[in-house]
């Protein structure tokens, strides 16, 4: 699928207080090791807190952070509005119905996420509507910490080189700034490479609809 852009990006979207309230609520909860889709049928959704010192090693392998899932309606009236707008002004305009939780997200030094998609091979079965047969069409990543705090840790995406039709590896430089608001579809292929220094704090997002047609 040819994109006229690949992301969208609001600079400075979230205030200081903004950034600084998500990452107390963060801290004010119990974080657990970060999984993936694919792990967490591979352990059978197993309790992650009970997991061998083996089983750890080998999912952070593909994934090493830290997460908490957030579903205070406030959040949504401070982020639903960028990502309505992203959908529109980047000509997606991809057909939303329903936001998933927020994810807080804590890369410390050393942690990392692997090349991945967002989007599941299959829509949700969920006796929910909201989720039912629904998948992932837009991806947001909000920061919350300034790149000033911390070394590595930088979002990258893949994306078509249009001359040679071969894959480039593009670095969404917008992220260093705090407070910054980042939409793209789910489909996009991305990794946060590793942190080499400080602490890295994130709010992470997935605004769902009916498949593709």
């Amino acid at each position: 699928m040819n994109l006229k852009y690949n992301y969208w990006f609001f600079k400075n979207a979230l205030t200081d207080k903004n950034c600084s309230d998500i990452i107390q609520l963060g801290k004010s909860k119990q974080l657990e090791i970060a999984v993936t889709g694919a792990q967490t049928k591979i352990i059978k959704k197993k309790n992650v807190n009970e997991l061998t010192k083996k089983e750890i090693k080998d999912l952070k392998k593909v994934r090493n952070s830290e997460v908490l899932f957030l579903n205070d309606p406030w959040l949504y009236n401070l982020i639903t509005p960028y990502v309505n707008q992203a959908n529109n002004a980047s000509g997606w305009n991809y057909d939303i119905t329903w936001n998933e939780s927020f994810q807080f997200t804590s890369y410390k030094k050393n942690q990392h996420y692997s090349w991945h998609q967002d989007g599941h091979e299959e829509p949700y079965k969920s006796t929910d509507p909201n989720f039912n047969n629904k998948i992932r069409k837009l991806s947001v990543i909000c920061s919350l910490t300034d790149s000033k705090e911390y070394k590595g840790g930088k979002v990258e995406i893949q994306i078509p080189n249009p001359n040679n039709k071969k894959i480039v590896t593009h670095e969404i430089k917008e992220l260093k700034t705090k407070g910054t608001v980042v939409v793209f579809p789910s489909f996009i292929w991305h990794r946060v490479s590793p942190v080499t220094k400080g602490h890295r704090n994130s709010l992470v997002m997935w605004a769902i609809g009916p498949s593709f047609k």
